[in-house]
């Protein structure tokens, strides 16, 4: 699950200014001799994993643009709070999806807990059926469009 959490616009110029979670499964810890590496000042190599490539790649052109980069481990697991935040998201309207059961989430006395995987495929999720929805009016026929048989005043 190393997708970042939001989809980035085929074309966009420059870097991006949206937030991301970077999130590596077990299968995707594992780097690939000869693939991606970053070399230090001292021309050593250090081979990562692709994902890992691709964090580092946007936080260099957020530097580059002059711009700011927040880096934040986050646990596996996260308080509701915490994973709203880190999506972006109102603490009450994850709260309310979590009530419908979008999200699965465990209890403990007073707070709700949720995996930070889950979170991440939910939310991407989401956003893809949102783009999608969104595509799908764009595409429609303009609404307003004159009547190609009617003359016009």
């Amino acid at each position: 699950m190393s997708e970042g959490l939001l989809i980035r616009l085929p074309g966009m110029a420059g870097p991006t200014t949206d937030a991301r979670i970077y999130l590596l499964a077990a299968g995707e810890r594992q780097v690939a001799p000869g693939g991606p590496a970053v070399v230090g000042p001292d021309g050593v190599r250090e081979e990562i994993p692709v994902a890992v490539f691709e964090a580092v790649r946007q936080v260099v052109e957020v530097l580059r643009a002059g711009m700011a980069v927040k880096v934040s481990p986050l646990r596996p697991e996260l308080p509701i709070d915490e994973a709203a935040d880190a999506i972006g998201m109102a603490p009450d309207d994850l709260r309310a999806y979590a009530a419908e059961g979008a999200i699965p989430f465990r209890s403990s006395e007073s707070v709700h807990w949720v995996r930070l995987a889950e979170l991440v495929a939910w939310d991407n999720d989401r956003r893809a059926r949102r783009a999608e929805g969104i595509q799908a009016m764009l595409d429609e026929d303009p609404w307003d469009a004159p009547d190609e048989d009617r003359p016009r005043p």
